[in-house]
């Protein structure tokens, strides 16, 4: 049998009866698309914490209070909410020969009132080097100046999301006017870049107002809640670490790093980790999704082994007249791959459609990629070959004079 032969028998048996087949390839193309966007949603969710991480900024060692002795069994001790962070210590690290720049923080949470409006939102007092260590920029007016923090002023510089809660979506001319925090009256000198991000950590929902006038007139001390250090380059960032712990632990007397009452993060570690979740579930969303393409193969072999039955005078008659069971089997085998196949095209279409409408609709960021669209289609050859060898090898075994006789 020549391949042109093979092709256009495969399709006259799919064609035959076209609502069976069609209904059997739907359980591949709901299988398959579901991989691909499930994949591409938990690809995307790992981007997207990756870059969240990436854009607080680059290089960066993360320093913060809380203590790490365990109390009963195990449970951590007030870790941040501790005050064993001070200025000292930010100077100190900034001395260091792999620090390239250093940007000490105070944050916290109060109420902001401003024209009727009011939110409850974050208040981070910073120096004037936050902005090149964090990757801020100002779209309006001016950000902290290291005059303001000399002169405990009141001023404050919002995020994008503040500035709408405060103001209204989009507010113009807001630089220049005032709001009360905590009952304090701080003048708006900027408003930030939009940078993105979600929950606790979303920049665009700050407000910064001068480090100095965070201790005095809301902290009411000195302490600091994070040190931002920022490393010359990737290489170093591991000794940078390693150099800060050495330092605060000869600075805070203690000469036990299991009792240290502070902790040293590294960005890389803190991706690296991100990842190491968002791919676990990843895996977790291909894998209920792949049991959908397992139900799409049980389809196709109970497709082809009902072909089989129906079609046993003709798989007789064949072999009446000189087939064997190789060109039997691979007739069967060949219809069973070609429904995996057009069912992997259209889910492989259908799952970039479905993958591409929900980033498009911002519901979530998706990313589909060349290796899941591969696998795709490895797995729609493989339940193909899985699911049709039996039903192939049967119909080659069948003898030919009985096959002859079926009714």
């Amino acid at each position: 049998m020549t391949f042109l032969d093979l092709f256009e028998e495969t399709l006259i048996a799919i064609s035959s009866n076209k609502v069976r087949s069609g209904l059997t390839i739907l359980g591949i193309v709901i299988g398959i698309s579901s991989v691909i966007a499930m994949v591409a949603i938990g690809e995307g969710a790992q981007n997207s914490v990756a870059e969240q991480i990436e854009s607080a900024g680059s290089n960066l060692i993360t320093v913060m209070p809380g203590t790490q002795k365990s109390i009963g069994y195990g449970a951590s001790s007030s870790r941040g909410s501790s005050t064993t962070l001070t200025e000292d210590d930010s100077d100190a690290i900034a001395e260091l020969d792999l620090v390239k720049a250093v940007s000490p923080e105070l944050s916290s949470r109060y109420q902001v009132v401003s024209k009727g409006k009011n939110t409850n939102t974050s208040i981070v007092g910073v120096t004037s080097s936050y902005p090149s260590v964090r990757k801020i920029e100002t779209s309006e007016g001016n950000f902290i100046s290291e005059q303001n923090e000399k002169s405990f002023s009141k001023v404050a510089v919002l995020g994008p999301t503040a500035r709408d809660d405060l103001f209204g979506e989009g507010a113009s001319d807001v630089v220049g006017q005032t709001v009360k925090i905590n009952g304090m009256e701080f003048k708006v000198i900027g408003i930030t870049e939009t940078k993105g991000g979600s929950g606790m950590n979303n920049q665009d929902d700050m407000i910064y107002v001068p480090l100095s006038t965070a201790q005095k007139f809301l902290a009411g001390d000195n302490h600091l809640s994070s040190v931002y250090a920022e490393a010359y380059d990737s290489e170093s960032m591991t000794a940078l670490e390693e150099e800060i712990t050495s330092l605060l632990l000869k600075r805070h007397k203690i000469t036990d790093a299991e009792s240290a009452d502070f902790r040293v993060m590294n960005q890389a570690d803190m991706v690296e980790t991100a990842s190491s979740v968002t791919e676990t579930f990843t895996v977790l969303l291909a894998a209920v999704a792949g049991i959908s393409l397992i139900v799409g193969g049980i389809g196709i072999m109970n497709m082809m082994l009902t072909t089989v039955t129906e079609r046993t005078r003709e798989i007789g008659l064949r072999k009446a007249i000189g087939a064997k069971k190789r060109d039997i089997s691979i007739q069967f085998l060949v219809e069973a791959i070609t429904l995996t196949f057009i069912g992997g095209v259209i889910g492989v279409i259908l799952g970039w459609s479905v993958s591409f409408l929900v980033s498009y609709f911002d519901l979530v960021e998706t990313s589909v990629s060349f290796f899941s669209v591969l696998i795709a289609f490895g797995v729609s050859a493989a339940i193909g070959i899985t699911f049709g060898y039996y039903p192939a090898r049967r119909a080659s075994e069948l003898n030919p004079i009985e096959a002859l006789r079926y009714e």
